[in-house]
C-alpha cells in the first residue's frame, strides 16, 4: 500500500454480502491503482445557526454531518446528494478549506496525516468560474505555472508545462482566445470550464478536488467534461467531486459513490453496485411518498449494516491502527512556492492587462472625465473679479472636490468583484494577500485615480482662468490626486470584504453626503454648534475644498474692477459684497488660515487618512474569512 502501509486485503464468502445477490467483491487495496488515497474517519461537522428576530434570536446547533467515513482511491468519486445534504461541506472539510470550528475526525493520505498545506499542493475548482476573463486561455495558465512552480523550475519548462496542458485539454484551439466577461464573448462554457481545471492541473495534483463541475453546463458539455476527468484518472489521479443530479450518460464513468442525505451516509461504494444495493433494501423499507429525515435514517441505518460498510471500515480501522499520531481535519498553514516580489510582478503584470483589456472600465472613466471637465469649464468660463467671482470661484471648487469624491466610487469593484478569485487563489498559495493588495495599489488604483486628475485639471483650469501660475496650477492638480486618493481609500476600506456591490455602495453614498454637508459651502463651518463641529474633521471634500480655495483666493481683490468714475465705488463695493472685498477676507470669515501651513497641513490630513483607510482596507482583506 502507498504510504508505507500494508496490504489489506478483505475475503468474504458469498454468506458475508447481507443477502445482495450477484455482489462481486473488490480489493479494498489502497494502492490498487498507484496514486494517493485519501481516507476519513468519523467526520462530525456542527455549525452554529441563528434563528429568530432581533431581541428573540437565538443560537443553536446544527448537524451538518454525522459519523461520515469512507476511502477515495484514485479514479472518479462521485459525492452526490440533494441540496442540503452535506456533500459540498464534505468536500470542502477533504480538501482542508473548511472552517475548522465544530469539526472533528481524521483525514488521511496514503495512511499518513493530511499535510500541512495539504490545501496548495491539491488542485481544488471551485463551482463559480475563477479565471480573468479579460486574459487568454494562455495567459491564465501562464498565471498559474509562474506562482504555483517553484522558480527553481525555469521558464522554457513551464512554457512546456502550459502547452501540454492546452493540449491535453483540447485547448489547441482557443488557446489564445481570451476566456470572456460580461461585456466581450469569449470561449465557450465547457472551454471555459477546462481552463479552471487546467490551472489546478499545471502542479499535476496527485488529488483534484471539483466543487460541482457540471453547473451550468448543457448535458453534451457537461459528459465531455466528465469524459476529460475520466481519461485523467487513467495517470492514476484521485478526482474527489461533488455533484447535484447527474444523467445516467454521466453516472456510469463514476467509480466510486459516496450518497449524502441530511448527512448522513446512506451508500458509499462502487457506484456500479448502487442501484443493486438499494434494490435489495428497498424490500425492507416501507414506501414513502416524499422525501424525509426518516427516510434518509432508516437509509442510513441499512447501509451501516451492509457488507460494504463493514469492509469499508474494516480497512479504516487498520489504517487507524497504522497511524499512532492524531491529526486534524483541517489545517490552515499556506505555504508558497514563489518570493513575494515574485507574486508582486506577476499579479500587478495580471491586474495592468485586466485593466488594459478592459476598456469599458478604464477608457469610459477617461471620456466622463474629460466630458465633465468640458461642461464645468463651460459653466463657469473666464471667471472674472467681480463680486460674482467669489461665489463662482468657491462653487467651482465645491463641484471639483464633490466630483472627484463621487467618482471614486468605482473603485468598490476593486475587490468585490474579484473576491471569489482572490479568496480561490490565496487559500490555493498562489500569492500573499500583501501582493495582492499592493499590486491593485500600482496597476490599477494609482494610473486609474491619477491620469483622470491630471485630465480635470489641464481641462477646467484655462477655461476657467484661475491664476496664471504654475505653482497656482500644479498645486490644484495635486489637490484633486490627493482628495481622489483619499476617496477612493475609503472605497476601498468599506468594500473590501463585502460580497454586495450594492451594499457598499449605499454606504459610500451616505458617508459622501455627510462630508458634503461639512464641506465648507453649505454651511458656515463656524457657525455650528461645538457638540456637531468636530464631524468637520472627518470631511474629505473639506479638506480638498479648503486647499483649493486658500490656493485660488488668496492675494486676489474682487474690487478691482471698481473705479471711481462707476456708479459703484470701492466703498459701497464692499458693502454690497457684506464686508468681503477680497479673497484673503473671505477666507478668514470661513474660518480658513490663510497662511502656507494652512495650505499643506490640508494635504497632510489628506495623505494620513488614505493611509488609515488603505490600512483598514489591508486588514480587513487579511483576516477575512476565507474558508467556507
Amino acid at each position: 500500500m502507498a504510504g508505507g502501509q500494508p496490504h489489506v486485503s478483505i475475503q468474504m464468502s458469498d454468506s458475508d454480502t447481507n443477502g445482495i445477490p450477484g455482489r462481486k467483491q473488490s480489493s479494498p487495496d489502497l494502492a490498487g491503482r498507484g496514486g494517493s488515497v485519501l481516507t476519513f474517519h468519523n467526520i462530525c461537522y456542527r455549525v452554529k445557526i441563528k434563528t429568530g428576530f432581533l431581541c428573540c434570536r437565538k443560537t443553536a446547533d446544527k448537524e451538518v454531518l454525522k459519523d461520515v467515513n469512507g476511502i477515495m482511491r484514485p479514479g472518479l468519486n462521485a459525492i452526490l446528494g440533494p441540496t442540503g445534504s452535506g456533500k459540498s461541506s464534505l468536500l470542502d472539510i477533504l480538501a482542508a478549506r473548511k472552517d475548522p470550528h465544530g469539526l472533528s475526525g481524521d483525514i488521511l493520505i496514503n495512511g499518513a496525516p493530511q499535510p500541512a498545506n495539504f490545501k496548495c499542493t491539491s488542485g481544488y475548482v471551485v463551482q463559480d468560474d475563477v479565471v480573468m476573463g479579460t486574459l487568454t486561455v494562455r495567459e491564465n495558465l501562464k498565471f498559474s505555472a509562474a506562482l504555483r512552480l517553484p522558480k527553481s523550475v525555469k521558464e522554457q519548462e513551464k512554457n512546456e508545462r502550459v502547452n501540454q496542458i492546452i493540449r491535453e485539454l483540447g485547448l489547441t484551439k482557443v488557446a489564445d482566445s481570451k476566456v470572456g466577461t460580461q461585456f466581450t464573448r469569449g470561449v465557450s462554457g465547457g472551454e471555459r470550464k477546462r481552463t479552471n481545471i487546467g490551472m489546478e492541473l499545471i502542479m499535476d495534483p496527485a488529488i483534484l478536488f471539483l466543487d460541482e463541475p457540471t453547473t451550468g453546463l448543457d448535458a453534451s458539455t457537461a459528459n465531455a467534461v466528465l469524459l476529460l476527468l475520466k481519461r485523467m484518472t487513467k495517470q492514476g489521479k484521485t478526482i474527489i467531486f461533488s455533484i447535484h443530479q447527474p444523467r445516467y450518460s454521466i453516472f456510469r464513468l463514476f467509480d466510486n459513490l459516496t450518497l449524502l442525505a441530511a448527512g448522513r451516509v446512506l451508500y458509499h461504494g462502487p457506484a456500479q453496485h448502487a442501484i443493486e444495493h438499494f434494490r435489495f433494501i428497498a424490500e425492507s423499507i416501507e414506501e414513502h411518498t416524499e422525501y424525509d429525515k426518516t427516510l434518509a435514517e432508516k437509509l442510513a441505518e441499512k447501509y451501516s449494516n451492509s457488507a460494504y460498510y463493514q469492509e469499508t471500515k474494516a480497512v479504516l480501522e487498520n489504517i487507524s491502527l497504522g497511524n499512532k499520531k492524531k491529526s486534524r481535519a483541517v489545517f490552515r498553514q499556506i505555504t508558497y512556492a514563489n518570493s513575494f516580489l515574485h507574486q508582486l510582478k506577476w499579479v500587478s503584470k495580471r491586474t495592468f492587462k485586466n485593466l488594459v483589456g478592459n476598456p469599458q472600465a478604464s477608457i469610459a472613466q477617461i471620456c466622463v472625465t474629460a466630458f465633465l471637465g468640458l461642461i464645468v469649464g463651460a459653466i463657469f468660463f473666464g471667471l472674472k473679479e467681480d463680486f460674482s467671482g467669489i461665489q463662482n470661484r468657491v462653487g467651482a471648487m465645491f463641484f471639483l472636490t464633490t466630483n472627484q469624491c463621487f467618482s471614486s466610487i468605482s473603485a468598490i469593484e476593486l475587490f468585490v468583484v474579484e473576491k471569489k478569485i482572490f479568496t480561490h487563489e490565496y487559500i490555493s498559495g498562489y500569492y500573499r494577500t500583501s501582493a495582492y493588495f499592493i499590486s491593485k495599489l500600482m496597476a490599477d488604483l494609482i494610473p486609474m485615480r491619477t491620469l483622470p486628475s491630471i485630465i480635470f485639471t489641464c481641462i477646467i483650469y484655462f477655461m476657467l482662468g484661475l491664476k496664471p501660475t504654475a505653482e497656482a496650477f500644479f498645486t490644484m492638480m495635486f489637490t484633486l490626486m490627493m482628495v481622489s486618493y483619499t476617496a477612493t481609500s475609503m472605497a476601498l476600506a468599506i468594500a473590501a470584504g463585502q460580497s454586495v456591490v450594492a451594499v457598499a455602495n449605499l454606504l459610500m453614498t451616505i458617508a459622501f453626503v455627510f462630508m458634503i454637508i461639512f464641506s465648507g459651502l453649505l454651511v458656515n463651518l463656524t457657525s455650528v454648534m461645538s457638540w456637531l463641529s468636530w464631524l468637520k474633521y472627518f470631511s474629505i471634500p473639506r479638506y480638498g475644498m479648503t486647499a483649493l480655495e486658500i490656493n485660488e483666493l488668496s492675494g486676489l481683490n474682487f474690487c478691482n474692477s471698481v473705479n471711481n468714475t462707476d456708479l459703484i465705488t470701492k466703498e459701497n463695493c464692499r458693502q454690497i459684497s457684506q464686508g468681503i472685498c477680497t479673497g484673503d477676507e473671505y477666507l478668514k470669515s470661513q474660518g480658513i488660515d490663510v497662511s502656507s501651513w494652512g495650505l499643506w497641513q490640508n494635504h497632510l490630513a489628506l495623505a494620513c487618512m488614505t493611509v488609515i483607510f488603505l490600512t483598514i482596507a489591508y486588514l480587513k482583506l487579511h483576516f477575512m474569512k476565507k474558508f467556507s
